[in-house]
């Protein structure tokens, strides 16, 4: 125990040195002037098309490689204008089409649309046309488009904007101002959790401000990255990215304050309690950062241009958050002083060797106590309630429609829902076969014998005579299993063919590649995942069955979380999963549970060593209970602010994460993880020297009665 003042000395004298706070502050305020400018440009380096991209390689886009090349309409994206009169289409309705064609010519590429379409029951009537011009020229024509079709429009005619066009412009409208309205909802979420843990006028406001400035230098390493370095960015790992860094910032400033409120109690320099502070925490922060880090890093060998994007975006955000959260937070709060905690302001006491653990930790030592009584019980009811939870997985499904990826109706999906109502099912997204034209005739003989393709169109030449463009019309809707199966006939079929180097892609073809690529990432980079996780925690803790332990722990919460989630997202009608959710979410909910066990098996091999086995579990649950908990709370909430945003994929990202993170604060932190390693003894740092039984424990106060701190 310190009781006069002492010279800091090491790396975590630095933040919290009498001189040395200054220089960091001076840093940071270098660092965010610089990267503020840089971070509010980053929506200007997004490109969303990698969010439904496939690799290169996957015959869907060789396809539209070779479309591109061979037929220069097909790189512009196709609205496709429907009107439909359930009661048989007029006149006047007639006249309508017949106008906007002539209008919309100006928009088209080529400057001609071509004859509307008639279904077969002569109510509704289909324009569709390529539209010229780059993104912002395409942006401003379909909103004219959309805007001729509402004007002028007979009574009792229903008009809809659908195709890639009315998708593309459905997307941007949706998510526009979404940044900042995810921005200030993640901030709300943290600021009121950080009043409701602190009950301090003032202290709440200094982790967000901190975090708020490492979320814009996070933004601004990115935008450099994007812009120099070629990272790709996209608008869900912008959105990742803000939650990310503001969840996993405030966890780790609450870790940091509570450590620094113990040692304001036993010294008298709030330099050096700081000092003591973050070189005994930092250990396990570091060790938290570095898993979710290196684990979000294991995407990059993610084959899914959204999934491997998301990975460094990521490990940048937490590098950001650990870098604030260890320098500039710890220089903040010892330049401010005690009078930070008021009304709540830990004092020096000279007996705060003998503090009553249960005048401040009275809920988690009966916790505790509870645990110790009966570990085997507590382990084993825990463990199958977490079991019982997974079952709920069977009302989740993977892969989701494209006409219910939005939390709300738009224009595109209406406008595809009233052609599946008139139109033969498989003519919304007919497949296309790409292929020589020397054997044209022999690809369009082979394909009408394959079942479940209800009509091939003539071949349509490419302008130098090399290849032709097929269609293929399907008996089923696109994205059914039947018109899966008819596509990988299909694709057998005329891949058969002599000569005709066809591929198959469309629609149908892009849903098959995507299921074999997200396949291939989920048995790659899940167990990569957990190899990371398992190498962090055996350096970090220098055993081998702890981090198998809290490996197996977070990995039957992950499978609890998705049951869980099911039954919520069940009664919220989203049960089909956006195919890339499973793989993320599972990599965020193994790399941020381990974090929680992290803290508590850090501490617990601290106190271990110090007080035995039983006692340093036991002493590590009682005083980092309450800070883990409400970490686990602003992480859950903070996630949960994703639900803001208009897209199922965000509102599922929310629930099972959310659900996720408070399963293992809740019952794999408190109580699976503490009863296993007193069931297991000290076999649980085997084969480290603390599980030898030569390990004697240093007198110490009973539990009720034991240090705040070590």
């Amino acid at each position: 125990m310190t009781t006069t003042r002492q010279k800091v000395t090491g790396l975590a004298g630095v933040p919290s040195g009498r001189r040395s706070k200054y220089a960091v502050l001076v840093f940071w305020l270098v660092l965010v002037a610089v990267a503020g400018p840089l971070a509010l440009k980053l929506t200007e380096v997004q490109d969303n098309d990698a969010l439904g991209a496939l690799p290169a390689t996957a015959e869907a886009s060789r396809a539209v490689q070779r479309a591109e090349q061979a037929f220069p309409d097909s790189r512009k994206p196709l609205a496709v204008a429907v009107y439909v009169r359930e009661a048989g289409l007029t006149a006047a309705d007639r006249a309508k089409v017949d106008a906007d064609r002539a209008a919309f010519s100006g928009y088209a590429d080529g400057g001609q649309v071509s004859p509307p379409m008639a279904s077969d029951d002569g109510r509704a009537l289909l324009l569709s046309f390529p539209v010229a011009g780059d993104a912002d020229q395409r942006a401003d024509a379909v909103s004219d488009i959309k805007q001729r079709l509402t004007d002028g429009v007979p009574e009792g005619l229903r008009t809809a904007l659908t195709g890639p066009a009315g998708g593309e412009d459905d997307v941007f409208d949706a998510f526009a101002g979404m940044d900042t309205t995810l921005l200030l909802a993640t901030a709300a979420t943290v600021a009121l959790l950080l009043l409701v843990t602190y009950r301090s006028p003032v202290l709440w406001l200094i982790p967000l401000v901190t975090v708020a400035l490492a979320n814009q230098l996070a933004s601004a390493v990115v935008y450099l990255l994007a812009k120099h370095a070629g990272l790709a960015v996209d608008f869900q790992s912008q959105s990742i990215l803000t939650v990310l860094v503001f969840g996993v910032g405030v966890d780790y400033a609450l870790l940091l304050i509570a450590r620094y409120r113990e040692e304001l109690r036993r010294h008298v320099d709030r330099h050096a309690a700081m000092a003591v502070a973050l070189r005994r925490s930092v250990g396990a922060i570091g060790a938290s950062a570095a898993t979710v880090a290196l684990g979000l890093l294991c995407l990059l060998a993610a084959q899914l241009p959204s999934t491997r994007g998301l990975g460094p975006v990521g490990a940048v955000g937490i590098v950001a958050a650990l870098l604030a959260m260890t320098t500039l937070l710890p220089a903040v709060l010892v330049l401010f002083g005690r009078w930070l905690f008021w009304p709540f302001v830990p004092r020096y006491s000279p007996d705060a060797v003998g503090f009553d653990v249960a005048a401040e930790h009275g809920v988690w030592r009966r916790i505790a106590g509870f645990v110790g009584r009966r570990p085997r019980t507590v382990w084993l009811g825990t463990a199958a309630v977490l079991v019982a939870l997974s079952f709920g997985m069977v009302n989740l499904s993977i892969g989701m429609p494209h006409d219910e990826s939005f939390t709300k109706e738009v224009g595109s999906v209406t406008g595809q829902r009233m052609i599946e109502a008139h139109y033969p099912r498989g003519s919304v997204a007919p497949a296309e076969i790409l292929a020589a034209a020397g054997p044209a005739g022999q690809v369009v003989a082979a394909a009408r014998t394959v079942p479940g393709v209800a009509e091939v169109g003539e071949p349509e030449p490419s302008a130098d005579g090399r290849w032709v463009r097929i269609a293929a019309v399907l008996v089923d809707t696109p994205d059914s299993d039947a018109a899966l199966d008819t596509v990988g006939r299909l694709r057998a079929t005329v891949h058969a063919v002599p000569g005709a180097q066809a591929v198959v892609g469309g629609d149908t073809a892009y849903l098959i590649d995507e299921k074999r690529t997200v396949d291939r990432d989920n048995w790659l980079v899940g167990p990569l995942v957990l190899a990371v996780v398992l190498v962090i925690l055996v350096v970090l803790l220098r055993a081998l069955v702890a981090p198998l332990l809290l490996l197996a722990s977070v990995v039957l919460s992950y499978v609890a979380a998705l049951g869980a989630a099911g039954l919520i997202l069940d009664a919220m009608g989203y049960p089909k999963l956006f195919v890339g959710i499973p793989l993320q979410t599972f990599l965020f909910l193994v790399a941020l549970g381990v974090d929680y066990t992290i803290f508590l098996s850090t501490r617990a091999r601290e106190e271990t060593a110090r007080l035995g086995h039983r006692r340093g579990v036991l002493h590590a649950l009682t005083v980092t209970g309450g800070v883990i908990t409400s970490a686990g709370v602003v992480l859950a909430a903070t996630f949960g602010a994703l639900s803001v945003l208009p897209l199922v994929p965000s509102v599922q990202t929310a629930v099972i994460i959310g659900v996720g993170v408070l399963l293992d604060t809740f019952l794999v932190r408190s109580l699976l993880v503490p009863a296993l390693a007193l069931h297991l003894g000290r076999r649980t740092w085997w084969p480290s020297a603390l599980a030898r039984p030569a390990v004697r424990p240093v007198a110490a106060p009973p539990v009720e009665r034991i240090p705040a701190a070590s």
